[in-house]
């Protein structure tokens, strides 16, 4: 739900003789400040309003309380900015190395009214703008509407070559945008991506192509700005068209870039290459969500137990999606969820010379084909994505599915 008159968004949970001066600071400011009481009344807001810029968080008057309301600004694969109101003792208290955010910010007691509203803007100035290593760039003009808007980032990675992550990735963000999503799609395989090629899209225009002209003296474009559009409605940009042609992408440019473009759309899709390379850590910090194609054959699942550890050190393993690909080829999705340790997001089944066709046509399944199985396929995972309602886990719905396959085929 957008702010109102396109105001951007603030919650604030605040001990109840701060509200209101407050809330009055930062109507005049342009924001649209909104009171909430207590965690579950907070709660109650975000499941109803995506687009939130800041939440303004008590961590002094109840500490529990506070805590609790922090913590939910980064569930349901949210990363809201927190402002936490606190002083000198509750600082002492928090152990930040491992509960803050890195856009959180702290703002000690006493305050003034005035002081929340230009911190609360500087936050969200801050939100639109890309740090290249050498300090925060703004890219283009602010819009004060996008600053409460943050679309979905989706990773989907995994260290081991030929599970289907393409594929995946670029049917995926078709299924999203069949869906009415705006979704931009970024090859971030700088070695073997294709995504552009697999959607008959030649010569398009990369993220190595602007940054280079910039640098010549050509204005500063943003990732929107810089994609192509795709038949489908889908907006695609491939960040370098030449594995040596990579020089200027510096991994926390781009993924403050990346960061950025999730102003403009519902959801950034990024495939990435095999590897845990800077670019790809750099960009994981960034993910709301993981997703890991996995086909079901020892060396695949091998590499996703792997992956599973390393996420561990790296503190992302809770944003690890299993997608398990070629799921209908003997192998009991319950035995892969097993080994792996990680949940199986959703499947997709085999598609025989169909995926040929689609590539040699340039067209994504939706478009080719949007009655077949596997296509179907991809709808479910686009609406588990938007949080469609399911009665049965993906495992179980698998399976179900594919027992009565075979029955028929009995």
């Amino acid at each position: 739900m957008a702010s109102a008159a396109g105001r951007p968004a603030v919650v604030l949970l605040l001990p109840n003789s701060e509200r209101a001066p407050v809330a009055e600071e930062l109507v005049e400011g342009g924001f649209d400040p909104i009171v909430v009481k207590d965690p579950q009344e907070l709660e109650g807001v975000l499941a109803t309003r995506r687009e939130i810029a800041v939440g303004v968080i008590d961590l002094d008057t109840d500490l529990d309380a506070g805590i609790w309301g922090w913590s939910l600004l980064n569930e349901s694969g949210r990363s809201i900015p927190a402002l936490l109101v606190v002083n000198t003792s509750t600082l002492d208290r928090l152990d930040l190395a491992r509960s803050g955010q890195e856009n959180d910010e702290y703002l000690t007691r006493p305050y003034t009214p005035e002081s929340i509203r230009w911190r609360v803007e500087a936050m969200c100035i801050r939100a639109v703008a890309v740090d290249d290593g050498s300090g925060p760039i703004l890219q283009g003009t602010i819009d004060q509407a996008d600053w409460g808007h943050r679309g979905q980032l989706l990773l989907v990675f995994n260290p081991k070559g030929g599970v289907g992550k393409t594929m995946i990735a670029t049917n995926l963000a078709a299924a999203l945008v069949a869906r009415g999503q705006r979704v931009l799609l970024i090859d971030a395989d700088t070695v073997t991506g294709h995504v552009a090629t697999s959607l008959g899209m030649e010569g398009v225009p990369t993220v190595i192509d602007a940054w280079r002209d910039e640098a010549e003296g050509g204005p500063p474009l943003t990732f929107e700005e810089q994609s192509s559009v795709h038949a489908s409605g889908l907006k695609v940009l491939p960040l370098s068209a030449h594995p040596l042609n990579t020089e200027l992408l510096e991994p926390q440019r781009v993924a403050g870039a990346i960061a950025v473009a999730r102003r403009a759309f519902d959801f950034v899709v990024v495939d990435l290459h095999p590897s845990y390379s800077p670019l790809n850590r750099a960009v994981f910090d960034k993910a709301d969500r993981i997703l890991v194609p996995v086909t079901p054959d020892l060396p695949a699942i091998r590499a996703v137990v792997k992956l599973r550890e390393i996420a561990d050190e790296l503190g992302m393993r809770d944003r690890l999606a299993v997608i398990v690909n070629r799921a209908n080829s003997g192998i009991r999705l319950e035995d892969v969820e097993r080994t792996v340790g990680i949940p199986i997001f959703g499947h997709v089944r085999s598609s025989g010379l169909l995926l040929v066709r689609a590539s040699n046509e340039g067209r994504t399944l939706n478009e080719l084909a949007p009655r077949e199985k596997v296509t179907q396929d991809f709808a479910l995972l686009a609406d588990r994505i938007l949080g469609i309602s399911e009665t049965e886990t993906p495992a179980k719905q698998s399976m179900t599915l594919f027992r009565r396959a075979a029955t028929a085929r009995a």
